[in-house]
């Protein structure tokens, strides 16, 4: 278990960098120290309304979504999902949204 600082804040991390307690600890926070770890220059409602699906998702069936699920969620294609989140939807998007590592292919 790792710890990581930003702007005054403390979170609890895996090995991976995704947040251990996930909602509880998830805030805007969280979301900027994210933006800047994946090279994400500014956030647009685009990358709000994929972390707004991950979370609800996640809420409801207590895993992330597969890519295709998330693409036709969000109505955006999956070429615009990896231009939004260059890390990819698993690393990126699920990490920002507060989510745990995924297992599968997302």
């Amino acid at each position: 278990m790792a710890t990581i600082e930003h702007n005054g804040k403390s979170y609890e991390v895996d090995e991976d960098g995704f947040l251990l307690n996930g909602a509880e600890s998830w805030d805007d926070n969280w979301v900027n120290y994210v933006k800047g770890v994946e090279g994400i220059s500014e956030l647009t409602p685009e990358h709000q309304k994929v972390v707004d699906a991950l979370q609800e998702y996640y809420k409801k069936n207590g895993i992330a979504p597969m890519v295709r699920i998330l693409s036709k969620t969000t109505g955006f294609p999956l070429k615009r999902i990896y231009e939004l989140f260059p890390s990819g939807p698993g690393k990126g998007a699920c990490k920002m949204a507060g989510l745990p590592k995924p297992t599968g292919c997302v």
